[in-house]
């Protein structure tokens, strides 16, 4: 006999079985011994609730995008874990909503098919750009690269290629295979391009290591010759200049061994230049002291004393020699000021005293004579005639005639 502790979907009999609704029947679902109705049919109930939670977490899992597949899996556990559970509740309505999810999923493998079949194009795309990139450094002309760059060029590449084929989806064997091929035949391309450069350029630093070796020795030869090596030195500086890299680590150590040699020579330049300096400040002060009786001279205005004073000058200037390079224009342009005045007292004195121009001057002078001596005879008549206006004009060109005879004179 049944009890009356009953639920809607299942019951206990009085042997203690619980059954659950389906439909017009009923099915034994089981028995909990030693427990009343309402725990038994409680126990039943809790299983019933564990397999709509699985429903509505399949559901949810959906909704955000779950994988089709694993969609198809759980729905089929889920459709034989609901043909006959042992489970008190609305077992038609959890059947219902498995079912409903059939169309849910074929939308959701449509869309994530659609998606993949993106998703694997794009990444399709993405090799094939990066194949490009490789391809594109690969055919620049190696003679004018730069491999540092390019080098770290094609290593990112290669990293990029290898984080995208880890995180990135799953390409095409027959076509991964063929990027790849395209991309490795490009490294390798680089990798050849780059060992012929580097065996190229080792050769060269080789051979300007040992041009340069040879420098480094001719001018470690020349420091014997001290100040006298110094053209021979900056020759060989033009010739280091031609000699072309030898490499950083050999061609800093080389130059400072060229470089020291050098600084020998350098070395003794100074120690002579130091010498000069000193006689230089000695002959400075000599020729001052001669610029000073030497400017006295400008204010003589007779030649010939002018003259033999500075050929005194001059002769002793000459013996006292050089003076500091910055001194030099200022002593000089001192000198040349009494040096043209002595000259200017020269061509004064050859131009008053050229005989042409003396001839010149007698003849016209002569002239002038016979013209004042008339003008003067003019003179005394026309005051004894008493004609005003032919005194003026006597009187005017007879005191003309005498300023320019004044002026010859």
């Amino acid at each position: 006999m049944a009890t009356d502790d009953q639920a809607p979907w299942g019951r206990v009999d009085d042997d203690g079985t619980v059954y659950v609704r389906e439909g017009d029947g009923e099915r034994a679902v089981g028995q909990y011994p030693d427990a009343t109705p309402a725990e038994a049919l409680a126990y039943y109930e809790r299983k019933f609730t564990e397999l709509a939670g699985q429903v509505t977490l399949l559901e949810q899992r959906i909704k955000r995008g779950a994988s089709a597949g694993d969609v198809v899996k759980t729905v089929t556990h889920l459709r034989e874990q609901l043909v006959e559970p042992s489970a008190v509740g609305d077992l038609e309505a959890l059947r219902a909503r498995v079912s409903a999810l059939d169309s849910t999923v074929d939308e959701l493998t449509q869309q994530q098919s659609a998606e993949a079949q993106k998703a694997l194009t794009e990444a399709v795309a993405y090799r094939t750009a990066l194949v490009a990139e490789a391809e594109t450094l690969a055919a620049q002309d190696p003679a004018r690269v730069q491999w540092k760059q390019v080098t770290a060029s094609i290593d990112d590449i290669f990293a990029r290629w290898q984080k995208h084929q880890q995180d990135g989806p799953r390409i095409p064997k027959g076509e991964g295979n063929d990027l790849w091929k395209r991309f490795r035949a490009a490294r390798t391309t680089i990798d050849q391009h780059r060992k012929a450069f580097y065996a190229d350029l080792d050769a060269t630093h080789r051979d300007a290591r040992q041009r340069k070796q040879a420098l480094v020795e001719s001018a470690e030869a020349l420091a014997p010759k001290g100040v006298d090596g110094i053209p021979a030195y900056r020759g060989l500086l033009d010739d280091w200049k031609r000699a072309g890299r030898a490499g950083k680590k050999y061609d800093d150590a080389l130059w400072a061994k060229f470089k020291r040699a050098g600084d020998v020579l350098y070395a003794a330049k100074s120690e002579v230049v130091a010498q000069d300096a000193a006689e230089y400040e000695g002959n400075l002060e000599l020729k001052l002291e001669l610029l000073t009786e030497a400017e006295k001279i400008l204010t003589v205005t007779d030649r010939v004393p002018a003259r033999e004073a500075l050929t005194s000058i001059q002769l002793r200037w000459d013996e006292i020699g050089r003076v500091p390079r910055e001194q030099v224009r200022v002593v000089e342009d001192r000198l040349r000021k009494v040096e043209s005045h002595v000259r200017q007292l020269d061509e004064q004195f050859w131009e008053k005293n050229n005989p042409e121009r003396q001839a010149r001057s007698q003849g016209l002078a002569s002239q002038l004579h016979d013209a004042i001596g008339k003008l003067e005879d003019e003179l005394a008549t026309a005051e004894a005639s008493g004609d005003a206006r032919r005194v003026k004009e006597a009187r005017e060109a007879l005191d003309a005639r005498k300023v320019w005879l004044d002026a010859i004179g």
